[in-house]
């Protein structure tokens, strides 16, 4: 099997890295995957669950930023510090950024008390917002596991600013998509869960 590079990443020889990956990752071809990943969130608000929260106490959750890796719906296998592929017949729904902002507003609705809004043009004056960047969001080869990293950045309606960085990984013991799809969900869905708890 073979890779695709991206243009942020120099590949190794595409005979090294079919070893290390047991030949799940391509380097080509047109076909369109059948696979599509996406992100489900674990603790979802229940039908008709009462939101004690105001207008002004709202929290905007606004799309995570990425490098160009993570900028496309080609799932990502990150060979070393230096090298990244795409996993072969499989693609994300839509970008991660997006899918891991809604994973990310339904996960903070989940625990209730605040209005939660996922529209930049929904950040008025005085509400508080999530930003931040996406730093990992597939499959890392060196660890065998899927990786979610997110650096959280929380700006309070006074301004104040808070950050910190947030991580998930899930052992997978082969790269690809039957069994990695399910490994990123449950990581993602942890990053989720503790970036809810500290926004509170």
């Amino acid at each position: 099997m073979t890779l695709t590079p991206t243009l942020a990443f120099r590949l190794v020889g595409p005979a090294a890295l079919a070893l290390a990956l047991g030949g799940c990752v391509s380097l080509g071809g047109g076909k369109a995957p059948p696979t599509l990943f996406t992100i489900t969130a674990a603790a979802a608000p229940a039908a008709g669950q009462a939101v004690n929260g105001n207008a002004d106490s709202a929290l905007v959750v606004l799309d995570p930023e990425t490098d160009r890796v993570l900028g496309v719906q080609r799932v990502a296998v990150t060979i070393d510090a230096a090298n990244v592929a795409y996993l072969k017949d499989a693609m994300w729904a839509e970008r991660p950024a997006r899918l891991f902002r809604h994973l990310l507003a339904e996960t903070l609705r989940a625990k209730g008390g605040r209005l939660v809004f996922e529209d930049a043009e929904a950040a008025a004056s005085g509400r508080a917002r999530l930003a931040g960047r996406l730093l990992a969001f597939g499959y890392d080869a060196p660890s065998h596991a899927a990786v979610v990293r997110y650096d959280a950045v929380r700006e309070g309606p006074g301004g104040a600013v808070a950050t910190r960085r947030f991580e998930a990984s899930v052992p997978v013991t082969k790269a690809d998509a039957r069994r990695l799809a399910p490994a990123l969900n449950q990581a993602a869905n942890a990053v989720a869960a503790q970036v809810a708890d500290w926004v509170g």
